[in-house]
């Protein structure tokens, strides 16, 4: 006891010390970013007050502008250049200069441009909301969930544990290598290219540069011609943080354009990450392959939903609808196929009814909405499409949401949130991705068979599994084919940062998020050196030396078994013939020196 008596008072007194340093917050500057421009207050000049009508039939990259607008008002925005293949080279160039730099910094320095961004991500939040909101036609509610929570778990994951996960990692010699130390050790790529999606401005941008920039690298996203206009605002505010913690200038480069655009910076980086649909991001892989670079590709999902019969019926509705409504045109791993157990069918069916005939969409800025606007032009002709489909096939609609008030000229730019029952894997519906709020429930009977529909999808992002027993739900989830699974929630995974995120077939590969995604950033670098330098040194054994002795393949022969076979009578046998033909002169050896 007397021993252990001080050194309990000394963790003690540590334990205290680490609580009381936790209290005193981190000396983290503010940055100023110019958002005067990019709220709308009702003084915005003429020239950006009209209502844009975009033109079509045109070839979109001829036209050397970026066209921005409001979907949910098609109020205009204003334009951003699309960029000719040689101005994307000039910014790679410029961003590969300030990366030779920054390769060089400090993990100390590169926490405090994390804090830095956190402190003003946490200190804007209704701004930033209300810009990806603006962009996109996302309610303020889901632009803090998928922009801002997200975002803020990297950073904070990024301060915790990024450095460890970046440090050199030691490994076993095995065997044969026991007198030497085995490591590897992670260095920046260069420069990463990221050709990101719409559908979360902010997250987006954020989301690889954070894991680039945290690594050593510099990085150059291409934002969506449907998202340019809150995407180049965002890069203020990483500017602004890279100036506080004196990162040079051009180590982040957010470029604007069409496909031009994002065909010259495939060819210009060192890595490229794509998030986007499956038919691109082939074309992505198809480019990388010029230049073997290595890809990460998140692509398109049909998460399935599925329902057992053993769960709370109004609770499970509810995250239903929600995971249905993420899929709003905003989320790329929102739930499009609802699986549910034949038990309980038709109460989950009704349950889920009354909640969306609560729902109502339109401009997420004008009012309390659940709803936003669809971003894409003529998407909601697509989902409607798909809808038809389902109902000629012999599927009903049993619920529509509401429409809000609707600017004139918007209308196709929403679409009302549809619950549709009596489906089956014949329709479009079931099989392409939606992307919209639609929500198709289909009846099962069995875990086998909802396992096999599960997995009858060329997607494999996600999927969901709810159940009574946790043993029942996480026996489903590991027998469907995907990359992400939550057992009795839904797209929680996303939001533990340590995890890795990304899929399979359809749904691309290659991981973003967690170790896996932090380290997809680094030349992963194999690196042994002697244990006991300069004492113990790697000779080569005499029979093998060149001339190789008559002995050599008896020797290597030995040797082998001496240390990897199985039984340990045999390999001590093995082990003195080793030491046999070492201590013994070959004879041609010596007649051979002799000569």
């Amino acid at each position: 006891m007397a021993f252990w008596w001080p050194i309990m008072v000394l963790a003690f007194a540590y334990a205290i010390c680490r609580f009381l340093l936790m209290l005193i917050p981190p000396n983290v500057p503010s940055i100023d970013v110019d958002a005067s421009d990019v709220l709308d207050d009702g003084n915005q000049t003429q020239e950006n007050s009209f209502i844009y009508i975009p033109p079509r039939g045109r070839t979109q990259q001829s036209d050397r502008k970026v066209q921005c607008y409001e979907p949910a008002t098609m109020k205009y925005l204003g334009f951003f250049p699309a960029l000719t293949p040689a101005e994307v080279e000039e910014r790679v160039g410029q961003a590969r200069k300030a990366q030779k730099i920054w390769a060089k910094s400090s993990f100390k320095q590169r926490r405090q441009f994390l804090r830095i961004l956190l402190k003003y991500i946490i200190e804007h939040q209704e701004l930033i909301c209300e810009v990806s909101s603006r962009d996109t036609g996302k309610t303020m509610v889901d632009a803090s969930l998928g922009e801002i929570m997200t975002t803020c778990e990297k950073i904070t994951w990024l301060l915790s544990e990024g450095e460890k996960w970046l440090r050199p990692e030691y490994r076993s010699s095995g065997r044969s290598m026991l007198h030497k130390k085995s490591k590897v050790e992670f260095h920046p790529l260069g420069v990463i290219g990221a050709i990101v999606s719409w559908n979360y401005p902010f997250h987006n941008i954020f989301n690889p540069m954070l894991a680039a920039v945290f690594s050593g690298n510099g990085v150059v996203i291409k934002v969506s011609e449907h998202a340019s206009w809150s995407g180049c605002f965002y890069f203020r505010i990483i500017q602004a943080a890279l100036a506080a913690v004196g990162a040079p200038e051009n180590l982040v480069e957010v470029i604007t354009g069409f496909a031009e655009t994002g065909e010259a910076l495939v060819s210009s980086v060192d890595k490229i990450i794509f998030v986007g649909s499956p038919g691109v991001g082939k074309m992505i892989m198809a480019n990388a392959a010029e230049t073997l670079i290595p890809v990460t590709l998140e692509l398109g999902g049909k998460d399935a939903f599925i329902v057992c019969e053993d769960v709370d019926i109004p609770h499970v509705a509810q995250v239903a609808v929600r995971a249905a409504l993420q899929s709003s045109g905003q989320n790329c791993a929102g739930a499009e196929r609802f699986y549910v157990h034949r038990d309980i069918y038709n109460s989950f069916v009704n349950q889920v009814t009354k909640i969306v005939k609560s729902v109502s969409a339109g401009p997420p800025l004008a009012a309390r909405y659940d709803m936003g606007a669809i971003c894409l032009q003529e998407h909601s002709d697509k989902l409607q499409h798909l809808v038809d489909d389902a109902v000629d096939k012999g599927a009903e609609i049993v619920a529509r949401g509401s429409f809000g008030h609707l600017s004139e000229g918007a209308v196709d730019q929403f679409f009302p949130p549809t619950v549709l029952k009596n489906v089956n894997h014949t329709m479009k519906l079931m099989q392409e991705e939606t992307f919209g709020p639609i929500m198709p429930i289909m009846k099962f009977n069995s875990d086998e068979e909802v396992v096999k529909l599960a997995n009858d999808s060329r997607y494999g992002l996600g999927c969901a599994v709810f159940s009574g027993s946790q043993r029942r739900a996480k026996e489903i989830a590991s027998q469907i084919h995907c990359g992400v699974a939550a057992v009795n929630d839904f797209a929680s995974t996303y939001m533990c940062q340590s995890l890795p995120f990304g899929g399979t077939k359809d749904s691309g590969f290659g991981r973003f998020a967690g170790v896996e995604g932090l380290r997809a950033c680094c030349l992963v670098k194999a690196v042994v050196e002697d244990r006991w330098w300069p004492y113990i040194k790697t000779k080569i054994p005499k029979p093998i030396q060149y001339p190789v002795a008559e002995n050599g393949f008896e020797f290597q022969e030995s040797l082998v078994e001496a240390l990897y076979g199985l039984n340990i009578w045999d390999r001590l046998r093995a082990l003195v013939n080793v030491l046999k033909i070492i201590s013994e002169q070959s004879p041609v050896a010596t007649s051979k020196k002799n000569d």
